[in-house]
């Protein structure tokens, strides 16, 4: 992996997990960027899996209520990035969140994330994991509109996801440690040039965005 000063390193990654700050607004967790790779990669190989075994798909009806009739026009890093932005969630919830998407695909063998699911099943599990993680958190509701969905199919998404986890959230020390360390393992053995190549382009775009701002500010102190 080539080396860079925005390279995500398994170090400044367990750094933003444990010690994140939200005083400066415009800084998206790092996590953000990691689990946005391995749920891509996932999807590829279930596309892979799918093409070649007709009988892969799934049948189950329950677990088909994650698919959406449209799926939104956005990559998974901008879905995750625009629920941050809006819900200010902090890094453990997306590490809860995935504990959550594993422990559900476990419990659904025949589940395979793909285009069609991905968008629901992470605006449900982060949804999920912020109620069990934040003192406080926002309506169904709300949720519902960042992640482009109705209120209701929200609730029942909700609904779904917990009967089919049987109600199992809790997430002790132990296992929140675990997810921490694969997902530093992907950091440094699986995807990291990807990683690093969004997290690169992410901060170009707010490197601007910060230059525009000054300059706004300057402009608005001289008239």
């Amino acid at each position: 992996m080539a080396t860079s000063s925005h390279a995500i390193s398994p170090r400044k990654l367990r750094s933003d997990l444990y010690s994140y700050s939200y005083q400066n607004d415009s800084n998206t967790p790092l996590v953000i960027a990691v689990l946005a790779s391995l749920i891509e990669r996932t999807m590829a190989r279930n596309e892979r899996i799918v093409k070649n075994c007709t009988w892969a798909l799934s049948k189950d009806t329950r677990t088909r209520v994650f698919d959406c009739h449209e799926t939104p026009d956005l990559t998974i890093q901008s879905y995750l990035e625009r629920i941050f932005r809006y819900t200010r969630a902090g890094p453990s919830v997306y590490v809860v969140a995935y504990v959550y998407i594993d422990r559900f695909c476990q419990a659904n063998p025949e589940f395979r994330i793909n285009a069609r699911n991905v968008h629901g099943l992470l605006i449900t599990t982060i949804m999920a994991a912020s109620k069990y993680v934040e003192d406080m958190n926002y309506r169904n509701s709300y949720f519902a509109r960042v992640g482009g969905l109705t209120t209701n199919v929200m609730n029942k998404l909700e609904l779904e996801f917990l009967f089919s986890m049987g109600f199992k959230l809790h997430v002790n020390v132990s296992v929140f440690e675990s997810y921490c360390c694969h997902l530093e393992r992907e950091v440094s053995i699986g995807g990291g040039y990807h990683i690093e190549k969004t997290l690169r382009c992410a901060e170009e775009i707010k490197s601007r965005q910060q230059e525009e701002k000054r300059f706004n500010q300057i402009a608005r102190v001289m008239l």
